[in-house]
């Protein structure tokens, strides 16, 4: 249904989304409308389109759909248009006055000879020019984004579309819908097709295949990790996408192809085996790290200092003894510009770096510990005792769009050496801010283990590095960190060496229950992290993390989710919660946050600080919970403490239990492994050895014998698609 009235008062606005309280003067009766809103101002005449709903604690209220604005008509409405908050440094005084002068016509005097505004008091010329400027922006913005809500775009991306193009937003999109794919995040070629279907563009267009060409390269990166696709399953994909009905639609992919490559658009490379496409950007990306890196493999950093005496004396004070191994790569370490140090769990990982630190520290060297995310981050303070950072925040990320770094190629950190730790989980975008940030001179510490998980993101930073033979590595195979009752070490490395682990149930720490089919799998889950669990380790059910390899299925994280808040956090009267499509998010749950967002402000109220930017992977607690407006406080594990409104409670999903890849770079007191029967790609040895890696204390396999023999004989790894590699030999020559 349609309703037309004046707004009154704008009672909440989330800028971030344009969610917004509105109450509307609407045929001689006060109502309040609530939904995504352009900016509007009070005076102003809507017409919306939406239904009435009942809110349990505010009653009547009109959701609204769909948001066409009028300029105010009557002399008071404009007033309170004008004092309304859209023009900087106008009050109502100042509006009053305006409008006493021009009557009716204030707007058309605006808009058409602003420099008779000079004429009323206290209205300079300069300020009658911005009052000028604010009125066009607005209208034009406004214009814009109902045009683009005419064509089913949402507000949160018709907004970000308008800051891109500005006022010639209606130009572009009807000239090329899909130059959106290329240029406004969160965009894609589905979106871009629906629009350019409303406005006839044609279904073998250039534009349209060009798009489909973007679209597939950036999917490729954001769900498969890849920098580039061969160019035959470039084709390939995007004939599919396009269902083009012409014989020739492969030539003409081609055409485009080439026409793309001579725009700049992408990087074609004959690699022998294929042709590798990349998009120049990212083409553009991975030589500048090969280059950095081939440089400082190069630069060797204290080669006439022999480090024999400081590991001795490190010793001495420490009462340790390090291996051959471990004394080899801190040599390593303080003797070239960048190195790599690799091992899985107990080989002493920690043990170096600290060493390294002391040492480093001892000759008066400025050190940086950093790692890709907060929990692995956290990880590394506690292990060492020094402050590590993640690498946004020790590279300053700034509050803006799309996030920007203020240590880059421009203004270098004062490090002399940076240490990053879980570096299999740096994607190259990450990777390379890093590297540009380093001062000349300046050295780097790669520690990881390769056999564990790439990272999320694009890229395969550590196995390329180590692949290329450019960068000194020093492996540590040596166990140190286990002692005769536990398993959870000793088991992992057995089963990185294709063995079975050793599930005998007479340690204390690494245990296995046989299930063999998935809700027999469910339900010993939820007796493990609901009863039996808690009773052995004395920890609180919350603290259990349950990993699955699949988010589908019986005993999917989808599915295990779902159940196991019916039993560790079910509904009850007076605890507030909130709907999302099939998702339910309630106080007191448990919760993980599922991609990079730069913009979210947080604030920390232990530390007395604040900032910007929550992570993938970031775990957390919901501690309170705003049906009306409707919006989620989250507590995470490290102390800050971050707002969802409307348009970022859908990046937050339930964390009693997470995905294998999700838990990267976290280590958990006790770790439940639901191992039910999957995809071979999915069911892996590699997989399943990061799992086990992520329990501190505890970890428990749940599943059939058969299942888990499977998933150790299993070598297979998905390839990903990097010119990394290659880049850093050419770079090295």
């Amino acid at each position: 249904m349609e309703i037309k009235g004046s707004v009154t008062e704008i009672i909440f606005r989330n800028e971030e989304n344009g969610y917004s309280v509105v109450e509307l003067a609407c045929k001689g009766k006060l109502l309040t409308a609530v939904g995504k809103f352009p900016p509007v101002a009070e005076g102003q005449e809507l017409l919306l389109e939406g239904r009435y709903v009942i809110n349990r604690q505010f009653g009547e209220q009109f959701a609204v759909e769909r948001v066409s604005i009028a300029q105010p008509t009557s002399e008071e409405s404009i007033v309170r248009y004008l004092a309304g908050g859209l023009f900087r440094g106008v009050g109502e005084v100042t509006a009053r006055a305006i409008v006493d002068m021009f009557g009716a016509d204030t707007l058309k005097v605006i808009e058409n000879d602003p420099a008779a505004l000079a004429k009323v008091k206290g209205v300079s010329l300069k300020k009658a020019m911005e009052i000028n400027t604010s009125f066009h922006y607005l209208r034009d913005m406004q214009d814009a984004i109902l045009f683009l809500q005419d064509l089913d775009i949402g507000l949160n991306t018709a907004i970000r579309i308008y800051k891109i193009y500005g006022a010639d937003t209606q130009k572009q999109v009807k000239t090329n819908p899909y130059k959106l794919v290329e240029d406004v995040d969160g965009v894609g070629f589905l979106t871009a097709d629906k629009i350019a279907s409303g406005l006839g563009v044609r279904e073998d267009s250039r534009f349209r295949i060009t798009a489909a060409a973007v679209h597939t390269l950036k999917e490729a990166i954001n769900k498969n990790g890849h920098t580039y696709l061969p160019r035959d399953v470039l084709v390939r994909e995007c004939k599919k996408l396009l269902h083009l009905q012409r014989l020739d639609a492969e030539t003409v992919i081609e055409s485009v192809l080439d026409d793309m490559e001579v725009a700049g658009k992408i990087t074609c490379i004959d690699r022998g085996e294929h042709v590798a496409v990349l998009l120049t950007g990212f083409y553009m990306s991975e030589r500048a790290i090969a280059g950095t890196i081939a440089r400082l493999a190069k630069t060797g950093r204290t080669a006439d200092i022999s480090a024999a005496d400081d590991i001795a004396e490190y010793e001495r004070i420490n009462k340790i003894k390090l291996h051959e191994n471990q004394k080899r790569a801190v040599e390593g370490s303080l003797r070239h510009g960048i190195c790599v140090v690799t091992g899985g769990p107990g080989t002493g990982k920690t043990t170096i770096i600290k060493c390294i630190i002391s040492i480093l520290r001892a000759r008066g060297k400025n050190v940086a510990l950093c790692a890709p995310t907060g929990r692995a981050a956290k990880r590394l303070t506690e292990a060492t005792g020094e402050e590590a950072k993640t690498i946004h925040r020790m590279l300053d990320l700034s509050f803006g769009e799309g996030g920007a770094f203020a240590f880059n190629e421009n203004s270098k950190t004062d490090a002399d050496v940076v240490i990053v730790d879980e570096v299999s989980m740096c994607d190259e975008y990450v990777f390379s801010a890093l590297l540009s940030s380093l001062k000349a001179g300046a050295g780097m510490v790669m520690v990881g283990d390769k056999d564990q998980l790439p990272s999320v993101g694009a890229g395969n930073v550590l196995a390329d590095v180590i692949k290329s033979g450019v960068v000194p590595v020093f492996y540590l195979t040596q166990i140190y960190r286990q002692d005769e009752h536990s398993l959870i070490v000793s088991n992992a490395h057995a089963i990185n060496s294709g063995k079975m682990p050793v599930l005998d149930n007479k340690s204390r720490d690494f245990f296995f229950s046989s299930c063999e089919d998935a809700e027999d799998i469910l339900r010993t889950v939820i007796d493990m992290v609901t009863t039996r669990l808690p009773r052995f380790t004395g920890l609180p059910a919350n603290r259990i993390q349950v990993l699955c390899p699949m988010k589908k299925g019986i005993a999917g994280v989808e599915n295990m989710n779902e159940k196991l808040q019916e039993t560790l956090n079910p509904p009850e009267k007076g605890k507030p919660e909130i709907k999302l499509g099939m998702t339910t998010l309630r106080l007191g749950d448990k919760i993980i946050h599922t991609m990079n967002n730069y913009d979210l402000e947080w604030v920390d109220p232990q530390e007395h600080i604040s900032g910007t930017g929550v992570y993938n992977g970031d775990i957390g607690y919901i501690t309170a919970v705003d049906p009306a407006e409707p919006s989620l406080t989250v507590t995470f594990e490290d102390g800050k403490r971050a707002k969802y409104a409307q348009g970022s409670l859908d990046q937050i999903k339930p964390a009693y239990a997470v995905s294998v890849h999700k838990s990267q770079g976290s280590e958990f007191p006790v770790v439940v492994i639901a191992l039910a029967k999957g995809n071979y790609m999915i069911m892996t040895r590699n997989l399943l050895y990061t799992a086990v890696t992520r329990a501190k204390s505890a970890v428990v396999l749940v599943g059939a014998k058969e299942t888990l023999a499977n998933m150790v004989a299993n070598t297979y790894t998905t390839r990903r698609y990097s010119m990394l590699c290659d880049f850093i030999k050419e770079a090295a020559r």
